[in-house]
C-alpha cells in the first residue's frame, strides 16, 4: 500500500469521526482550542488503537486464511462503507456539548470499529503497522478538529456528505484489493 493509498483510506476511515464532530461542533457555542484538541485526541487515537488491534488478531489467524484474505479484506471493506452509506441517509444524531470521558469515549469507540476490521486486512496486505497507524490516527486528529470548527460555524449540512464518502471510499478501496490479488490490476 502507497502513502497515496494509505492517505485515502485515512481520510475514509476519518469521515464518521468528522461527521460525529460536525454534531458536535453544533452542540457548543463557542469552540476553544482544547475542545479541538479533545475531539482529536479521542477521535485520532481511537483511529490509531483500533487497526493496531486488528493488525495483532490478524496476524495471529493469518496462516489460516492466507489463500483467501483478499476476500475478506473486500468483503470487511464493502460491509463497513455500505454501513457508512446507510448511515448517511439516516437523521443527524443529538449530541450533547459535553468533552468529558463519558461523553467523549462511547463516541470514539464507535467512530473507530470499522478502523478494527481495516486492522485486520491490514495483516493480510502485509503493511508496515506503526507508521500507518500514526498516519490514520493523525489524519482524522485533524479532520475532527476542521470538522467541530465547521460543525459550529456551519451546521449539519455536511454530516451527511461526509459519511457518504467515506463509505464510497472504503468500498473503492475494498474492490481495489480484490481486483488486485485476482489479477486484474497490477
Amino acid at each position: 500500500m502507497n502513502l497515496f493509498e494509505l492517505f485515502i483510506l485515512a481520510v475514509g476511515l476519518s469521515m464518521d469521526a468528522f461527521a460525529v464532530s460536525v454534531c458536535k461542533g453544533l452542540s457548543v457555542r463557542q469552540i476553544k482550542p482544547r475542545h479541538a484538541c479533545i475531539v482529536g485526541a479521542y477521535f485520532g487515537g481511537f483511529q490509531a488503537l483500533m487497526p493496531l488491534i486488528g493488525f495483532v488478531l490478524g496476524v495471529q489467524f493469518q496462516r489460516y486464511i492466507v489463500s483467501i484474505d483478499h476476500w475478506i479484506a473486500f468483503i470487511l471493506l464493502l460491509l463497513i462503507g455500505v454501513n457508512m452509506i446507510r448511515e448517511s441517509r439516516g437523521d443527524a444524531e443529538e449530541l450533547n456539548d459535553s468533552f468529558t470521558f463519558p461523553t467523549m469515549l462511547p463516541l470514539a469507540i464507535a467512530t473507530s470499529i470499522d478502523a478494527l476490521a481495516v486492522g485486520v486486512t491490514f495483516a493480510f496486505l502485509q503493511v508496515n503497522i506503526l507508521p500507518a497507524v500514526l498516519f490514520i490516527g493523525c489524519t482524522t486528529f485533524v479532520l475532527s478538529a476542521i470538522g467541530l470548527k465547521i460543525g459550529n460555524a456551519f451546521g449539519v449540512r455536511y454530516k451527511s456528505r461526509a459519511e457518504l464518502c467515506g463509505g464510497i471510499v472504503l468500498i473503492l478501496m475494498g474492490c481495489k484489493i480484490l481486483l488486485e490479488h485476482l489479477g486484474f490490476l497490477p
